[in-house]
Formats: structure tokens, sequence, C-alpha cells
């Protein structure tokens, strides 16, 4: 793990940077080729949908950071119904133009998987591509345990790629995949307090975990 990375609340003027992380950490993965076909746009598209979630997180869920700003996690307190962002329709509609159909889909599908049950949904964990495979992904997983289960909380996230054998060593098992039309697999994955061994020490390759949604 990298030593320098110290993991704080993020603040209001983190805001874009957060979502510029996490556009760039998602930016390889088959999801976002999936969400937008045209390259030269993916980024941007993907900064400006982020940015939606990211601002909703701040009022309805928490995001943490390392100091660096090179990993980032985003959830949601979903004790009880929580609203959509608001005007999500007509910003998406101005954030991802003719693509937005493609996120309404992905958001409908993991909304209708998600549990109804109070939990935490982790709708993001990034890395910077630069900072991958240094731990960090780790760190930032073992700081989002050990606060679900001062409170007892069962957590929910959805992942693609590589990341699930991640997430089942901090405690996630796969449920039911869900396939997107004529695209990738997505697994959702819930966690439910256990007692284990830490594994900061076993998965140096969490720290390439990227993105793995559209947020919901």
């Amino acid at each position: 793990m990298d030593a320098t990375a110290r993991i704080r609340a993020a603040r209001w003027t983190d805001r874009d940077k957060v979502a510029a992380l996490i556009a760039d950490a998602l930016h390889p993965d088959p999801l976002a080729a999936w969400l937008v076909p045209e390259a030269t746009r993916r980024r941007r598209v993907l900064a400006e949908v982020t940015a939606i979630w990211v601002e909703h997180a701040m009022f309805y869920g928490d995001i943490h950071v390392t100091d660096d700003l090179n990993a980032a996690a985003v959830g949601f307190h979903r004790y009880r119904s929580i609203p959509p962002p608001a005007n999500y329709r007509s910003r998406l509609a101005d954030a991802a133009g003719d693509q937005a159909e493609r996120f309404e889909i992905l958001d409908g599908l993991l909304s209708a998987r998600r549990p109804t049950e109070p939990l935490y949904h982790l709708a993001f964990l990034a890395v910077a591509p630069a900072a991958q495979r240094r731990g960090v992904g780790a760190a930032m997983l073992a700081h989002h345990r050990d606060r679900l289960d001062r409170v007892d909380l069962p957590s929910w996230t959805d992942t693609t790629g590589e990341c699930q054998d991640v997430y089942t060593r901090y405690g996630y098992t796969p449920q039911e995949a869900i396939r997107l039309p004529e695209g990738p697999v997505i697994t959702p994955m819930r966690r439910t307090r256990t007692a284990g061994p830490d594994p900061l020490d076993t998965v140096s390759a969490a720290g390439g975990s990227r993105a793995r949604n559209s947020g919901v």
C-alpha cells in the first residue's frame, strides 16, 4: 500500500475531481464502451454523468477519498427510499446526449436488482490508473469495511471483470449476474458483517479496482 495515502471525507470542492477520477478509472472497462461507444466522447460523457451522482452522494450518502485524490469511494445511505437526483432526466440528456438511453437502461436494471432492505450502496470505488497496483484500492476497501462493521450494515455493490475476486476477499458474495443488452455482464455483490482475516497484505491487486456502474 502507498504509505502516504490518507483517507478522508470528501469536500464539496472535490466533487469535480472525484467525477473525473471515476471517469478515468472506468474508461478502459467494457461497461464504459457499452455506455458510450464513441471513444472520442467517452471520457467527457462519463465524467459529466458521474458528476450528477457524485453531487447526489454529497446529500444522500458519503464520499471518501485519499488526500492525493488518487482514489475515491462513493456510496449512498439507503436506510430508506431516497429520491433521484434533481432534474435527473434532463441533466442526463444534457450530459450523455444520444447515449442517455443506455444509462437509463443500466440504472433501471441495477435498481431492479438492488434489495429494498436498509443497506449501504457502494456505487463507485475508483483508483486512478497511475496509482493502481499499489494497494490503494485495498486500503479503501478496508476503510469501507471497518466503517460498515461499526454500524452493522449490509453493503451492496456492482462489479465487472476482475474486480469480483477482490470484493470476495472483503466478504462480498456474488449474486445473480445481469447481462446488458448486447453488452457486458455485471455481477451484483452483497456483504454482511463477517469475522475474518484482514486481506490488506494478501490482495495487492486491489489497487487496480475500478469504478463499476453509473450510479443509481
